[in-house]
């Protein structure tokens, strides 16, 4: 598949490239598109108080990643594990996104069911969920976007895989929200279902997990759980989340959806009830407790009561 060919499937797909460099998208959140329609929000609101129709969801390195997770919805066979070329600057990346979310969203100004007060309100996002696609850590400005995000008032949601410890060592503007993907209780499985291009990444993922309590945002690592995969050894996620001591703790299903159906099967999304089931046992053995559920997008939220 040529380049061209690649932008147009993934722009079919709701994508919006911006920059020069055309390494950043933007994609219109369907939870912000229920929103503006009354019709629901995203779970992120109700766990966190953010607002889904003022969210913009996006991500500095589209085509860069580390890892081909078989529970990615991406197409991965043009994914590289490390930054090849140029890059565009924060300021100029954030202007172009809010403009792409702009245009994605006006055709509800036609819509006689859209809030139009809400409508208008997310003509300005103030949250960024960095983690549309890619490893956002493999971007070499990550640090200054975030700044530049928080420069003008936006609350930040950073998701790392975790295997670029030096990078979040070296992040001197810490998000609002830390994510650390957490999709595997052992080495064995990590390299199953994550599928890691580079040596040493459950090894640095531990790095990460040891990290992350320096952190001062707030801290939460994520749990994709994959029925027949990695819903097992409930007593080594406690053990490494334990390390990590995070805030929260999200347990999510994965959602049969994209690409990820040409490497797994329907049975592989998990029922609500079975994640509920997992993340009791995780709570459990953490101390931990269930504060928060949402049954819509399938995923448990796991902290201090």
């Amino acid at each position: 598949m040529s380049k061209s060919e690649k932008f147009k499937r993934l722009e079919k797909m709701g994508y919006r490239f911006v920059g020069k460099h055309a390494h950043t998208a933007v994609k219109t959140c369907l939870w912000t598109k229920k929103s503006i329609l009354d019709e629901g929000t995203c779970y992120k609101q109700k766990f966190y108080g953010i607002k889904s129709h003022r969210c913009l969801q996006m991500s500095p390195s589209i085509f860069f990643c580390q890892q081909r997770c078989l529970f990615c919805w991406r197409d991965l066979k043009h994914t590289r594990t490390e930054w090849d070329g140029d890059y565009d600057e924060p300021a100029d990346i954030i202007d172009e996104c809010i403009n792409a979310q702009r245009s994605l969203l006006c055709g509800f100004f036609g819509n006689e069911k859209a809030n139009k007060k809400k409508l208008l309100e997310a003509q300005e996002p103030n949250n960024a969920a960095i983690s549309l696609a890619g490893e956002p850590l493999l971007y070499p400005m990550i640090n200054e976007m975030i700044k530049e995000f928080h420069k003008r008032k936006f609350t930040t949601f950073l998701v790392t895989n975790g295997i670029n410890y030096k990078a979040l060592e070296n992040l001197s503007e810490e998000p609002t929200q830390l994510y650390i993907s957490l999709d595997a209780p052992s080495e064995e499985i990590h390299k199953k279902i994550c599928r890691p291009q580079t040596e040493n990444a459950w090894e640095h993922l531990n790095r990460s997990l040891e990290l992350l309590p320096s952190f001062n945002c707030r801290r939460v690592l994520r749990i994709t759980a994959v029925h027949g995969k990695n819903m097992t050894n409930p007593r080594d996620y406690a053990s490494l989340i334990k390390k990590a001591q995070p805030d929260f703790v999200e347990v999510k299903a994965y959602m049969y959806l994209g690409y990820s159906r040409q490497r797994l099967e329907i049975e592989n999304m998990p029922l609500f009830s079975e994640v509920y089931e997992f993340a009791d046992k995780i709570a459990e053995l953490t101390g931990m407790d269930i504060i928060n559920k949402s049954k819509e997008s399938r995923v448990v939220l796991l902290g201090q009561s």
